[in-house]
This record gives structure tokens, sequence and C-alpha cells, in this order.
């Protein structure tokens, strides 16, 4: 059997972030700083910028909008042959207001009837999707619509009838549903997959796992049945759990200029080890690549092999 057109391939929305800077009032704003976005093109996008071959999966209507976003997958390295074109429709867009303490980042989004939306199962190219060494999906995909659930679970049954991996980011959005409605949608979506990813707050508030960092790496794991379970700590770092053997990687120090994409960037990372079949060594790397994330304006990281190499090493002397 032919090895596999890519290394990894993922399926989800891209929108369009406009901000405006710490201390300013997006309702007084007179120019907004313009980042193509979305959690799995974050994730393809730094993947193939550590020279993975790379596709993403999801609609983009046929305007300037929609060239802004391939533009940036482009840019990236990402496969461009599974993008749905839609002659009309909508890109998603989200707002974010940012703030000091004790205000808070604001996020409004406006992604109702996006083209993403609005795609049907019999819209994907499933022989192309699925030409991958794993398939990475988010929880953010299946409340967009009723035929984005569809397509989410047409996705994880036919990779695992095709023994294809999942990696699958549980990443909830407590604007697009209800804590309720995401467990018990999530719940059976995650069952068996090889990499599941979960921050502390979304296995405490969706998945009723609590306590020490290791007793909800081992719930989780009981819980989904996956071979690895990546929990993310904030300050406190990461832990990978696959029943046999912890790993833990703390946080790396950085100044926070832009909180949003960090997670994106760790499961990035931790798929980069795992491409190389070294989990362990891609927390290292998703651990680094957060901080990245944190000191960049923008969702998507920028960097390169020799650049991720550079710090990791440099992260390990350091805490010899």
């Amino acid at each position: 059997m032919a090895d596999p057109t890519f290394d990894a391939t993922t399926f989800g929305e891209i929108m369009l972030r406009l901000s405006v800077p710490s201390g300013e009032r997006l309702e007084a704003a007179k120019k907004l700083d313009v980042y193509p976005a979305g959690a799995e093109a974050n994730v393809a996008t730094l993947l193939a910028r550590l020279e993975k071959k790379v596709s993403w999966a999801g609609a983009l209507p046929k305007n300037p909008l929609g060239r802004i976003a391939s533009n940036h997958l482009q840019l990236a390295g990402v496969d461009l042959s599974n993008i749905i074109w839609r002659e009309q429709g909508r890109l998603g867009t989200y707002y974010v207001e940012f703030a000091e303490p004790p205000r808070g980042i604001q996020v409004t989004y406006d992604r109702a009837y996006s083209s993403t939306t609005t795609l049907t199962a019999q819209d994907v190219n499933w022989r192309s999707l699925l030409d991958t060494r794993i398939l990475h999906l988010t929880g953010i995909t299946p409340p967009l619509s009723d035929s984005c659930h569809e397509i989410m679970l047409q996705a994880l049954q036919k990779a695992k009838e095709k023994n294809i991996p999942i990696s699958f980011d549980v990443n909830y959005r407590q604007k697009l549903w209800t804590e309720k409605q995401a467990q018990e949608i999530l719940v059976p979506m995650i069952q068996n997959v090889e990499i599941l990813f979960c921050s502390q707050a979304d296995a405490t508030r969706l998945f009723g796992c609590g306590g020490e960092m290791d007793e909800i790496a081992e719930a989780m794991l009981k819980m989904s049945r996956a071979k690895y379970v990546v929990v993310t700590f904030g300050e406190n770092g990461a832990m990978a759990w696959d029943g046999e053997i912890w790993k833990h990687e703390p946080a790396r120090p950085t100044k926070i200029i832009d909180r949003l994409g960090a997670g994106d960037a760790l499961a990035a990372g931790v798929l980069y080890g795992w491409l190389h079949g070294n989990i362990a060594q891609g927390l290292k790397y998703g651990v680094t690549l957060s901080a990245l994330a944190l000191s960049q304006l923008g969702d998507a990281v920028i960097t390169t092999k020799a650049e991720l190499a550079s710090l990791v090493n440099a992260s390990s002397t350091l805490t010899r």
C-alpha cells in the first residue's frame, strides 16, 4: 500500500480575526488588525511551517475575504486541494478587544451561516480527506450546524474503518453550545482516538474530571479510552498519559503579547512529535510552541524547524 499523501489533515472553519490593541475599546475603533484564524487552521499552518505535508479541509467563499484565508494557508505551505469554494456565502469573523486587569479579553463572534456551516457530507472528498497519517479534528466543529455535526460523525467513522489515527482537541466554546450539550455529543466522539487534547477547565466542567494533574489525566484516559491523553494546565504546563508512562512539561517563561492560539500551538507540537514517533518529545515541542504563540501577535505561530529545535535545546539546557 502506498504511503499517505499527507502527514496530517484537518477539517474545520477558518475565520477572520479583527482586533484592537490593549487599551482601546472596540466600539470606538477607527481601524482593526486582521488575522486569519481557526483552531484547525492554526494547527495546519504550524505543522506546515515545520515542513510537514498538511491539508486543510473546509469551505471558503469565492471573494476577497475567502482569498485572504486561502493565501494565509498557502503562505505557510498548507495544501489547498481540499478547500471547497462557494460562489455564495460568507467568511465568519470574530472581534477581539484586548485588555489589562481588571478587565479581561472580550470576544464577539459573527460566524452564523458561514460557508463551512453549509457544507454537507456529500460535499467532502473523503478519499482525499482520509489520505493522511493522522486526522485532526476539534470540538468546535460539531455545534456549528447540523451538517457539520454529521460530517464529524462520518469523518470519525470512516477514519476508524480505515485505521487512520485520530487526533481530537476538545476546545469547548461556551458561545456555541452548553456544557451539557457538549458533554453529550463529545463523549462518544472522543472514544478510542489516538491523541485526545483537553484543558484542565474543560476536563472538569464537561467530563467531571477533577483533582490533581495526574488524577485529571488518568480520569480523562479512562473515560475516553484514548491511546494518549494530553491535558493542559496553564501556568503549570501540560501532562501526557498513556496508562503506563507519565510525562509532564512545565510551561516555558514568556512575555504574553497575545493569548489566542496557544492551545493550538501545543497540539501542533505534540502532533509533530507523534509524527516522529516520540510523544514525550512532542510535549516539549508543544509547550515551547505554546510559549511562542503567547509571544506573537495573531493566532497562528510563525517559526521554523531550526528555531524550534534551538529553543527546545536551550530550554533543556536550562532545566538540567
